[in-house]
């Protein structure tokens, strides 16, 4: 009988064994998991984008959690009291395995998406967000935080230290860190819905994108230049429409097609796709998402005592309040409302003479925008699209670096540095004095099936000196339409600006000169500056003659043209700054409401009218796919900080403008990259321009910019 005990507990054990084999068995296949290995191979290691797969992401990313979790127990739970350098410095050196499977996971997310990863995407955004409060919930290192923080109050770090643990501070604190057990466990299940419903917004628009194509046949073509109908050729066979022609329902191929398509009745179906993008009341609208993504904000920022979620989330930026955002925006509105009053009506005119019984709607303001600036500028966009081919801007982005930042770009041999589509190229970075590495530049030029619409720019790897200065890895993304093989890629003067202006992003990553990761980051209504401020070079002397060439003559573009693009800088402002600031006004109101009042689609209505918006244009982002401030909160009651960014870019050019080396001095190119570039947020921005500047930035130099009345003027 005692023989049975005895037995029992043997198979006990024996399981309680082959339980914890098969645990380390799992544990060591995670960390043989290629997204959570260090990179090896060139540049002291790269991404291994080639053998990335998707099974391999949720593994990946949940191993890399519990490691950077166990990390931080670790940090938080040492005995000796805490300092600087057994806390924050530590704290920075934490998460790298996960820093690399998050590289895979964006990745797949903007890049190369698929119905396999969305799923992976649903099923790991609430993880994330769990982990993520297990960090800023984190009792113990907040508490030694904290305690570092209040020393600093009272005996100042060395500069970069300073601002590490006031930053560190100020993001825990703005996370719930100071609120009880409770609050923190709903602000906890808060960000783990919000999580959910941001994925499930940009999935949504995503679907959207792919799922409203427009395909015309050889009738429904005229007034579409010949490189745009080569292109849509193109995409209507990858689609398996042989012989037919696709406007696909992104902003790359909706814009030219409402700018040059003859056929008004396909310009309004273009334009109603493009628009109603998460408005479609069907499984991808996004209205109701939209509205529990409000309470739920509401609902969070409450808990910490604050009105409203623009007070909560503007205390770190620029503007510090919602109202003194306002301020900037309400004072450029009407100067942008009067000027739309005056482009419809020049509009209207030309219909009229044409003899067209028209009213100028939405879909029609760019066609006949387009035919008053050949009126007014006798200036063709197609005919200036002849010398913006993508090649010979890349070199004009390589030259601005060199002569700016001293950078030379050289293309890396195809096959040494692993790429995750064949379309991605990749250039080495070097300073041209020194010879020495600065890092690697990314470009993934086209649009594609599974890529999100519109360009950006990202860092794979960061330069930190406590991390030991690596190679930097950025890269640049764009949505440019492919084209037929053979073909060259032409692309519009807005474009190009776009071009300019991510590439600026790109060297703001690549120029950091900074001590602790914690600065790689930014102020959201002025990281935009840096770059916005890069697309003033596309259209300097060096630029145009060495690189605006004619892509089958190489006829440099005549100065003629180039006065007419210079004299129509200003044209189409009112449509331009109205559609921008409906966005921002309207991200903005959404964001200091009352939710509970809230119907996104009767809201956005409502205040567009109150606001005086003109019918003939809508926001450049309407709620239902304002990817900006609903799949993330990023830009959330930020998309203001374009416009704050502009203010700071108009002023800045003249800066370069009134030197005797114009944008070429050496003397201000070398305070641009030292103060306003390569600090990242290691100086408060509103310091770091000062010391740019010598004086704090004003209105006046937008104003002028976008041929508005200046307000100083009239004082």
């Amino acid at each position: 009988m005692k023989l049975k005990p005895l037995k029992l507990i043997g198979i006990f054990a024996f399981a309680s064994i082959t339980t914890l084999t098969q645990a380390q068995q799992n544990d060591q296949n995670q960390m043989d998991n290629i997204l959570l290995q260090e990179w090896d191979g060139p540049y002291e290691g790269v991404p291994d984008f080639d053998k990335m797969e998707v099974e391999l992401i949720k593994p990946a990313i949940e191993k890399g959690m519990e490691m950077h979790l166990t990390e931080i127990d670790k940090i938080a739970s040492n005995p000796a009291p805490p300092t600087f350098e057994n806390t924050i410095d530590p704290m920075e050196m934490t998460g790298e395995a996960l820093d690399r499977a998050f590289t895979y996971y964006g990745i797949y997310s903007s890049n190369v998406s698929s119905p396999e990863f969305r799923e992976v995407q649903k099923e790991l955004s609430p993880k994330i967000s769990e982990y993520s409060s297990k960090i800023s919930q984190n009792e113990a290192l907040f508490q030694r935080i904290k305690s570092i923080y209040e020393q600093a109050q009272k005996d100042s770090l060395e500069p970069q230290q300073q601002r590490t643990i006031e930053l560190i501070y100020k993001d825990f604190e703005m996370s719930g860190a100071n609120l009880s057990k409770e609050d923190k466990e709903r602000y906890a299940e808060i960000n783990k819905e919000l999580s959910r419903l941001y994925t499930k917004f940009s999935n949504n628009v995503l679907a959207e994108e792919e799922n409203y194509v427009v395909f015309l046949d050889e009738n429904q073509i005229s007034g579409l230049p010949e490189s745009y109908v080569k292109s849509a050729a193109t995409a209507a066979a990858e689609q398996g429409h042989e012989g037919e022609y696709a406007v696909t329902n992104t902003r790359s191929s909706m814009d030219p097609f409402l700018t040059y398509s003859e056929e008004r009745e396909l310009r309004e179906k273009v334009w109603r796709n493009y628009y109603s993008r998460g408005d479609n009341q069907d499984e991808f609208d996004n209205n109701e998402v939209i509205s529990q993504i409000l309470k739920l904000r509401d609902e969070r920022v409450e808990l910490m005592g604050y009105d409203n979620y623009a007070q909560w989330r503007l205390q770190d930026r620029m503007a510090k309040t919602p109202e003194k955002a306002m301020e900037l925006m309400e004072a450029v509105w009407p100067a942008a409302l009067a000027r739309v009053e005056e482009e419809v009506a020049d509009m209207q005119a030309i219909a009229d003479k044409e003899g067209k019984d028209i009213t100028i709607k939405p879909w029609d303001y760019r066609y006949y925008a387009e035919k008053v600036r050949k009126q007014k500028y006798d200036l063709d966009s197609e005919e200036v699209k002849q010398y913006l081919e993508l090649g010979n801007l890349t070199q004009a982005l390589f030259f601005t670096a060199g002569e700016l930042f001293n950078y030379n770009f050289s293309p890396v041999e195809e096959g040494t540095v692993p790429v995750f589509h064949e379309d991605v190229k990749v250039w080495e970075v070097t300073d041209k004095t020194t010879g020495e590495i600065v890092g690697l530049w990314y470009l993934d030029p086209y649009a594609r099936q599974g890529k999100r619409s519109g360009a950006w720019a990202t860092t794979y790897r960061s330069a930190t000196e406590l991390k030991g200065d690596k190679p930097v890895l950025s890269s640049n993304n764009s949505n440019f339409i492919k084209p037929a093989p053979g073909e060259p890629v032409l692309v519009s003067w807005d474009d190009a600006e776009t071009f300019f202006h991510e590439f600026g992003h790109a060297l703001h990553f690549l120029s950091a000169d900074v001590k602790y990761p914690t600065l790689q980051g930014g102020v959201r209504d002025y990281t935009e500056f840096q770059s916005q401020l890069l697309e003033r070079w596309l259209s300097t002397d060096k630029v145009i003659n060495q690189f605006l060439k004619h892509h089958e003559t190489g006829e440099v573009i005549p100065q003629e043209l180039v006065q007419k693009i210079k004299k129509a800088s200003t044209f189409n402002q009112g449509f331009a700054t109205t559609e921008f600031l409906a966005s921002a006004l309207m991200d903005m109101k959404y964001h200091t409401t009352d939710p509970e009042d809230i119907d996104p689609r009767e809201f956005e209505k409502e205040q567009l009218k109150e606001l005086g918006m003109p019918e003939q244009i809508v926001m450049r982002h309407r709620s239902p796919h304002f990817g900006h401030v609903f799949s993330g909160e990023g830009y959330a009651t930020g998309y203001y900080g374009y416009l704050w960014a502009d203010v700071l870019t108009s002023d800045a050019s003249e800066a370069f403008a009134e030197a005797p080396g114009g944008f070429y001095d050496k003397e201000v190119a070398h305070k641009l990259v030292r103060f306003l570039f390569a600090p990242r947020n290691a100086m408060d921005p509103a310091e770091a321009y000062r010391k740019f500047r010598g004086r704090d930035a004003n209105i006046d130099a937008l104003m002028r910019d976008r041929g508005f009345p200046v307000p100083s003027d009239s004082k």
